[in-house]
């Protein structure tokens, strides 16, 4: 969740964890992920975290996926059915579009600080926010609020700071609906889904370090596209990977392209270790990603809870170099069973998406719906299948 706090320098980055040989889709989302052996980057999520002991507190836990109100209480009377600005698609590159763009986002980028519960180590965050709406829901990274037992936010410009509420929050997504008494507030605008492309140059906006004086603005590239991450704590798919400079406390802000769309929520970085390099590998949720998720949590708000899918195999990551998650286990009527699917069967897509080891196959099928049907695309014997499973609810 960080990597640095107020009384020492930066911490190293967590490890990737230990390879798990043999895992099950039924348990957490947390613990269905084992990395590569030749993948030995750390991954580090980005908020900025500041220990009352000198000690990191916290972590981000992707386990589950429903989406929890963390404040427990009736908020569906500050749920707004305003819609999420989406981008009508036309071009305003100019020379200047850089600074045009961080001032177009000056006032739909806030700072988030909160303070951590005492028995969960005690101590104070900070990330960053977007503006969905005028009358002020404001959305962030799920790991910024996480154990937080007072969350506040500040505009840029202004001297004090105003008190947030947690509506909803979906660790296994990473993001979290807050919601300040505002009105009038102005809200981001998200691209189009799918207008995102590789090598479009985008910019963070994000309140790095916790500085004073503003949000601070980075530009690079998009890297690649639907990358899956693995950390400590589980897994995130379907993620923009970016060159732009991302660090401790932009989580939960924006990537935006040149027109000062939102492309994605910027969620971690990789950081290199003794063996090998990482440098300028950042992700961020995508645009696509984020406008399902932010629904799903307005519904959770309003007392909707979801269920994930399950679809009831083992996995286990592959060790030939290839692609896909090797099934170790199918449970007897499970909706993989009734579909056909066989022990060593190779998954290799969910839905024409393609499975890049046993975390694309987990996040997959923890975003499906119980009661959706999904396409997946199986290798056995050297030959490419297809089978139609019904997911059901995941029993707890």
């Amino acid at each position: 969740m960080s990597d640095f706090n107020e009384n020492s320098s930066a911490f190293p980055p967590p490890q990737l964890p230990a390879q798990q040989p043999n895992q099950h889709e039924s348990q957490s989302s947390s613990s269905d992920s084992a990395p590569r052996p030749r993948r030995r980057f750390g991954l580090v999520l980005i908020a900025a975290v500041f220990g009352l002991f000198g000690g990191i507190i916290g972590t981000y836990i992707a386990q589950d996926a429903n989406l929890v109100d963390l404040q427990n209480n009736d908020s569906s009377s500050q749920i707004t059915s305003a819609p999420i600005v989406v981008s009508s698609g036309e071009n305003e590159l100019t020379e200047s579009a850089i600074a045009k763009v961080a001032a177009r986002l000056a006032n739909s980028v806030v700072t988030i600080s909160t303070t951590v519960e005492e028995d969960f180590g005690g101590g104070r965050g900070v990330g960053t926010g977007v503006v969905l709406t005028s009358d002020g829901q404001i959305l962030t990274n799920a790991h910024v609020v996480e154990d937080a037992s007072e969350v506040v936010v500040r505009f840029a410009g202004e001297t004090e700071p105003r008190v947030a509420k947690i509506l909803a929050s979906d660790l296994g997504n990473d993001l979290a609906l807050l919601k300040i008494d505002a009105t009038g507030l102005v809200a981001a605008t998200f691209a189009k889904p799918g207008s995102v492309q590789i090598g479009d140059a985008v910019i963070a906006i994000g309140y790095a370090l916790a500085l004073d004086g503003g949000p601070t603005v980075t530009s690079g590239i998009v890297s690649a596209l639907k990358r899956t991450i693995e950390t400590d704590s589980g897994a995130l798919n379907s993620l923009i990977q970016t060159d732009a400079a991302i660090s401790s406390g932009n989580s939960g802000g924006p990537l935006v392209n040149l027109k000062g769309e939102v492309v994605g929520i910027n969620t971690a970085v990789a950081r290199g270790d003794s063996t090998s390099a990482a440098n300028n590998i950042g992700f961020s949720i995508s645009v696509d990603e984020v406008l399902i998720v932010v629904e799903q949590l307005r519904k959770q708000a309003s007392g909707v809870v979801r269920d994930d899918g399950f679809l009831g195999v083992g996995l286990a990551a592959r060790e030939d170099g290839g692609q896909g998650a090797i099934i170790t286990d199918v449970q007897a009527d499970s909706p993989a069973d009734k579909a056909g699917i066989l022990i060593d069967d190779v998954v290799l897509a969910v839905d024409g998406e393609p499975i890049d080891g046993q975390a694309g196959l987990v996040a997959a099928i923890r975003d499906a719906e119980p009661g959706q049907t999904v396409k997946i695309e199986i290798l056995r014997d050297g030959k490419r299948l297809t089978f139609e499973a019904t997911l059901i609810a995941r029993s707890e």
